[in-house]
């Protein structure tokens, strides 16, 4: 969450320089780097996420997305809906490569732990019928109010 840099001046006084970085930023960086993985079809909040995701007319990047940040590491948590047919344990690996990449280029912090947790598997087509049905719906919800 911090780097520091310590400053000497000819009267030895010694300051401390301080980066810091809201979880949101690194939940963001996270979820960017997530969606440039193929197979996995999106980030999953779980119920309640669905149902604010019907109040707002976009997506949340950080959605399915949990982090702890300190003062250099990071570790997160992502829950994941993956395209039928793909090979899980080969996303997990490229989403972990992806996201410490980013984070570690953006921000300087470590990635010492990403957990990713499957909640759904669906085929693409079922995915986007899925979400044209919720994009439906929320247009309807527009028009009533």
């Amino acid at each position: 969450m911090a780097n520091e840099v310590n400053t000497t001046t000819e009267n030895e006084v010694v300051r401390e320089n301080k980066l810091t970085f809201e979880d949101q930023v690194i939940k963001k960086i996270a979820g960017i780097a997530s969606n440039e993985v193929t197979g996995i079809l999106s980030m999953s909040g779980g119920f309640m996420s669905g149902l604010t995701d019907r109040l707002r007319s976009s997506e949340d990047i950080t959605k399915g997305i949990g982090a702890e940040v300190g003062e250099r590491q990071v570790a997160l948590d992502l829950k994941v809906i993956v395209e039928y047919g793909k090979n899980i344990p080969s996303i997990f690996q490229e989403t972990v490569a992806k996201i410490k990449k980013s984070i570690s280029d953006m921000t300087g912090l470590e990635v010492v732990e990403v957990n990713m947790h499957v909640e759904d598997v669906m085929t693409r087509a079922e995915f986007e019928a899925k979400n044209k049905s919720n994009n439906e719906q929320e247009e309807k919800s527009r028009e009533l109010q």
